[in-house]
């Protein structure tokens, strides 16, 4: 079977746009584009922890939904929430009503907000583990990577929740850490230049408020630092 089908258009696309009508543009526009904007990086990773267990389509749905629900993901203001609001959240019938998931957000927020005093950003953060070309399976063939699962445990250590590394794949392919079009998409060649002209974001030394020296920061790495 082909891993792409024709669009619209009549270009080529990853053959799970066909899934649902709204996954075209989500398609196209979006998955595989390189993010460094921390709100943006926090929704995914809490997107992609309340879709454990569902599908895309339905958080994709819902998303403007948690956008409203959770402040536009401003993990400086979802730290603030109280039991009060957990439970103002479960009676939210526009996202999905799991405690657990939601109860991870508020920490998971909490854990952003010391990943940033140490890290500068949580862009830095994540963007040192992008995973080195040779270390790429074929596209749309793996679940989960070295990297991903390098990641995760990191983030466990330092207390986030719903971070497994099958989560963390599915928040690099869509963030564009990898490049995960099918070979013939018309949108690969598109998210490949993205990427080549994508400015990956410095780790900054926090105490000395500057970029930190000694460090390759154009080099894809994967390892994190002890922190």
């Amino acid at each position: 079977m082909s891993a792409t089908i024709s669009g619209p258009d009549g270009r080529p696309r990853c053959r799970w746009c066909a899934a649902a009508p709204e996954f075209l543009p989500y398609h196209d526009t979006e998955w595989g584009v390189p993010v460094d904007d921390d709100h943006r990086l926090f929704e995914k990773l809490c997107l992609e922890g309340f879709q454990s267990g569902l599908s895309w389509r339905t958080i994709l749905a819902k998303r403007e939904n948690f956008r409203a629900a959770f402040l536009g993901f401003d993990f400086d203001r979802i730290a603030q929430f109280t039991e009060f609001d957990i439970v103002r959240l479960l009676k939210d019938d526009g996202i999905v009503r799991h405690r657990g998931k939601i109860t991870a957000v508020v920490n998971n927020a909490r854990r952003a907000q010391e990943l940033v005093k140490q890290e500068g950003s949580l862009a830095a953060y994540v963007w040192r583990f992008e995973p080195k070309p040779t270390e790429l399976a074929t596209p749309q063939t793996a679940s989960t990577s070295a990297a991903s699962i390098a990641m995760s445990k990191d983030l466990k250590k330092r207390g986030w929740s719903f971070v497994g590394p099958t989560t963390v794949y599915a928040f690099m392919q869509a963030m564009g850490l990898i490049n995960d079009h099918a070979e013939g998409c018309t949108i690969r060649n598109e998210v490949e230049c993205a990427r080549a002209a994508f400015r990956r974001p410095n780790a900054i030394d926090v105490s000395e408020g500057r970029i930190a020296a000694g460090e390759d920061h154009t080099s894809p790495v994967y390892s994190p630092r002890a922190g």
